[in-house]
């Protein structure tokens, strides 16, 4: 049984590249979202296994949407996904519930080594 996961990134082209990385690898894209708050309702509708959350994106950012997730489910499991020089979000985004983070541009072994290691 593979693992549902939910992608959230406000690039269309970031999420195709990270969807390829995980259908290539067995896991099973349940959804794709483009803002926090798309997010929280796919969240809602999937029941994803895993969520790969982008930090900065317009109408609801990760931060918001990781808060607002874990209170629909306290033990959801969310890997942050940020560009280079926002440690600071990275670093909020965990202390509001993420697991981990990756950093972008993606390399597809970090990435399956985060999900990996969050699905434990």
């Amino acid at each position: 049984m593979s693992a549902k996961v939910l992608i959230v990134d406000d690039a269309a082209f970031m999420r195709m590249m990270i969807k390829d990385i995980l259908e290539k690898n067995g896991f099973e894209v349940v959804g794709e979202a483009n803002n926090g708050i798309q997010a929280v309702e796919l969240y809602k509708k999937f029941e994803p296994d895993i969520v790969t959350m982008d930090i900065t994106m317009p109408d609801m950012d990760g931060i918001e949407a990781v808060k607002a997730i874990k209170q629909i489910n306290a033990s959801a499991k969310v890997i942050m996904c940020s560009a280079m020089g926002q440690q600071t979000m990275v670093m909020d985004a965990i202390k509001a519930g993420a697991r981990d983070f990756i950093v972008k541009p993606f390399q597809a072994d970090r990435v399956l080594e985060a999900i990996k290691k969050v699905l434990g």
